[in-house]
């Protein structure tokens, strides 16, 4: 995820730390001690536990707690994570990372057609660990209260293991509501595809993660917070890329690029002036071609290359020195979808088909798109 610094590896697992999980952290830590009395109150009523508050309310320790309590939480949420990965990959499933940003974390997995029979375990495992991390939480709170005979003292621990221990259960029940892509929108999808196709069933578990969306940005409108129309923001948007990903999936599912390569491709010479590529490109409608030289493909050129030369030096300037060396390809017997997906993570728009060491074909996103157009009818 561009824009995120590496923190290390665990089990494997590269660890990501996105720069608005930097925003994130202060704006919590003035919220928690911003309202550190009513929290206090609530933990001490809910556990009856009486806490000394003179510690607590001292100078800038409220601030100082939120910064710890924030840390605690999003902590929670990479251990949450941690779990929906260490499952994944005794699934077989590759991880490629793990970001934590503004929102909690995100696991980046190998993309691929869910199976039901995964899903459910590996979504489940995630709420379930918050659940746990909240009752330790919780049960190191008595302990505190029990063990640490200073009152002003305890109070501090007994504030922040209650606080994070609430707080991991609230996550535990927030991500298992039926909010598709959440966690419950997940488990609500394995269930259905029991009993339907897995399109149909990601198709109404976005539909019921859309309605969450909406409810969750009209109480936000009404409470006037923004945190709740964000989350509502993203569910929406995550909930309507998963249903069309998986829609791709199925209409795509018997296709080979194969099967919808264009056969007669038009190659360019390293040779060929930039202004040339410029000409050929209004001339024939194509926005990119394969690099050719003494039979083998060497590279792509395409207008994103184009477009990083400066117009005074198109004139003087040959493909070769802009081109992209060893440009992806797929053999004619790879899945359409794989194709999709590599256009979409890479950000190009067209891969060349290879045969061996032999140019069989091209296959542009528009291509792809008129697939499913056709199969949709």
């Amino acid at each position: 995820m561009n824009g995120s610094l590496k923190i290390g590896t665990i089990y494997g697992i590269p660890v990501l730390l996105h720069w608005t999980f930097l925003l994130i952290i202060p704006f919590f830590a003035w919220i928690i001690g911003s309202q550190i009395i009513l929290t206090v109150n609530l933990i001490s009523d809910l556990f009856s536990i009486p806490i000394d508050t003179s510690l607590i309310t001292a100078g800038l320790t409220p601030y100082i707690l939120g910064t710890v309590v924030a840390l605690g939480l999003f902590f929670g949420v990479f251990i949450h994570e941690m779990a929906h990965c260490v499952l994944a990959k005794s699934k077989g499933i590759k991880i490629n990372s793990i970001t934590l940003l503004i929102f909690g974390g995100i696991s980046s997995m190998e993309e691929q057609t869910p199976d039901p029979k995964v899903e459910l375990p590996m979504a489940l495992v995630g709420p379930l660990t918050s659940l746990a991390v909240g009752i330790i939480c919780l049960g190191i709170m008595y302990l505190c209260d029990a063990v640490i005979t200073a009152a002003p003292l305890a109070g501090l621990f007994v504030f922040i293991f209650g606080y994070l221990g609430l707080l991991n259960v609230f996550l535990f029940g927030f991500n298992l509501l039926p909010a598709f892509p959440m966690d419950g929108g997940r488990v609500l999808r394995a269930w259905l595809a029991r009993g339907m196709p897995l399109n149909k069933a990601t198709r109404i578990a976005a539909d019921v993660g859309k309605v969450f969306a909406v409810l969750f940005g009209l109480l936000g409108i009404f409470l006037l917070s923004p945190i709740l129309i964000l989350i509502a923001f993203f569910i929406y948007i995550g909930a309507t890329q998963e249903s069309t990903a998986i829609k791709y999936s199925f209409l795509l599912k018997d296709v080979t690029v194969g099967d919808i390569m264009a056969r007669d491709v038009l190659t360019v010479a390293p040779d060929m002036t930039v202004r040339s590529v410029i000409d050929l490109m209004y001339s024939t409608k194509h926005l990119g071609f394969p690099v050719r030289d003494r039979g083998m493909v060497i590279g792509m050129v395409t207008l994103a290359d184009v477009h990083k030369i400066p117009p005074l030096d198109r004139e003087a300037m040959q493909v070769r020195d802009i081109m992209t060396r060893g440009a992806i390809s797929l053999s004619p017997s790879a899945p359409v979808i794989d194709a999709l997906r590599i256009m979409s993570g890479n950000n190009i728009g067209r891969i060349p088909i290879m045969d061996g060491d032999m140019l069989v074909g091209i296959v542009s996103r528009t291509d792809i798109l008129k697939v499913i157009e056709l199969k949709e009818m």
